[in-house]
């Protein structure tokens, strides 16, 4: 009883989780250190910007460029003090928007009289009291010719000047204390955001764990008839299925995350984002009524390559050089596959333990696939229609 309370309090979690969010937010930063100053463009999504304040104002679903035009004084007063160029204070000098394939940006362009000959140290701390999965991608550029530095951003908490300070932001007492630190803290960055996006992916988690949940039970029945599951007896007969099942997810999602991250096909948000709500309906109705005439290998394959466009918009806006993005997508692919196979250990021995108990089929298989069929409806109707049903 123990161990089913907690397989029911994980999905629970998962279930409250996955209907608070679905996708991480990302802010894009580029930085170029030039020889005799500093220019920074940086990249908010102005849906990020609303849940920090309220651009809509009218409550309509909507942002208007009317309603952007007159947020901006508070949107430059909400970001400057919330980045910081250690010894280097920035000063606005433009703004504008940019419609990119998961939404409209506003762009801050700052600069500074600033010479810098090592890697510049960043403090970052956007949305930092708002959501928790935010970070900044920031590429920096050098003007005599080395290659480019990515790092990622997580927000950190930051004593914020007082407003009067505005638009330049101020910069850290003891700068020389924190120069050196950002370059070997930048290894395996993508490593770990592969990690981190899996694991806060909740539609990619909830789409596994769909194709997960009757791993350990044998279906009898075909295309056109009622499902019936019996227990297997053996791990094996769970574990080689399972290596069969999530080894087609992952080659295929790795095939469109390397075809897109590279711009070789784009696909817009607006396509991919109800594509990978409709894989959990589907995969999830499959579970109680077989609707696929061929094996589930096959069906995570065809489904893997969808998500793998959903994977691919970290890299793509990086516009890095051949070699960096190669390194980068690896890092990135590697890390993916590593908390892919934390969820599939941790939930196949969860299930195997459970697979006699008399009332998994009715509590597990099929309360868990109706749960992620709601969900997953919910995601496509709010990603198709642009409303909000569930906060994300």
């Amino acid at each position: 009883m123990m161990v089913i309370r907690v397989l029911l309090l994980a999905v629970a979690l998962l279930v409250s989780t996955a209907a608070q969010a679905h996708k991480a937010s990302d802010a894009y930063l580029q930085l170029e250190v030039g020889e005799h100053r500093l220019a920074l463009r940086w990249d908010i999504a102005l849906r990020d910007l609303d849940a920090a304040i309220t651009l809509d104002a009218d409550d309509d679903g909507r942002i208007t460029w009317g309603e952007v035009r007159a947020a901006w004084p508070r949107i430059e007063a909400y970001a400057l003090p919330r980045l910081q160029v250690v010894g280097c204070p920035l000063h606005l000098v433009g703004h504008g928007l940019e419609r990119r394939g998961d939404g409209a940006y506003a762009v801050l362009q700052l600069e500074s009289a600033c010479v810098l000959k090592t890697l510049p140290a960043l403090r970052y701390s956007l949305l930092r009291d708002v959501d928790p999965t935010h970070r900044g991608i920031a590429k920096v550029q050098f003007a005599d010719g080395r290659p480019p530095v990515l790092r990622l951003l997580e927000p950190m908490e930051l004593e914020l000047p007082s407003p009067s300070s505005l638009p330049a932001a101020a910069p850290l007492p003891d700068p020389q204390a924190a120069v050196a630190a950002p370059a070997a803290a930048s290894r395996f960055e993508f490593l770990r955001d592969g990690v981190r996006h899996i694991l806060t992916g909740y539609d990619h988690v909830l789409f596994l764990l769909c194709l997960l949940l009757p791993s350990v039970m044998r279906r009898t029945g075909g295309p056109g008839q009622a499902t019936h599951w019996e227990p297997v007896e053996h791990l094996s007969q769970a574990v080689l299925p399972v290596i069969g099942i999530v080894s087609a997810f992952t080659i295929a999602h790795s095939i469109t995350l390397g075809v897109a991250a590279a711009q070789w096909i784009a696909l817009p948000a607006a396509v991919i984002e109800p594509a990978i709500a409709a894989t959990i309906v589907l995969a999830a109705l499959d579970n109680l009524w077989p609707i696929f005439p061929v094996r589930r290998v096959a069906v995570a394959f065809c489904f893997g390559l969808i998500h793998g466009f959903g994977f691919a918009g970290v890299l793509a806006e990086l516009n890095l050089p051949s070699v960096r993005f190669a390194l980068a997508l690896l890092e990135f692919n590697v890390g993916l596959e590593l908390g892919q196979l934390a969820i599939v250990v941790v939930t196949v021995t969860l299930l195997f333990l459970l697979r006699h108990r008399a009332r998994y089929r009715a509590l597990v298989v099929r309360g868990g696939s109706l749960a992620a069929i709601a969900i997953g409806a919910l995601w496509w109707v709010e990603r198709t229609a642009n409303i909000a049903w569930l906060p994300v």
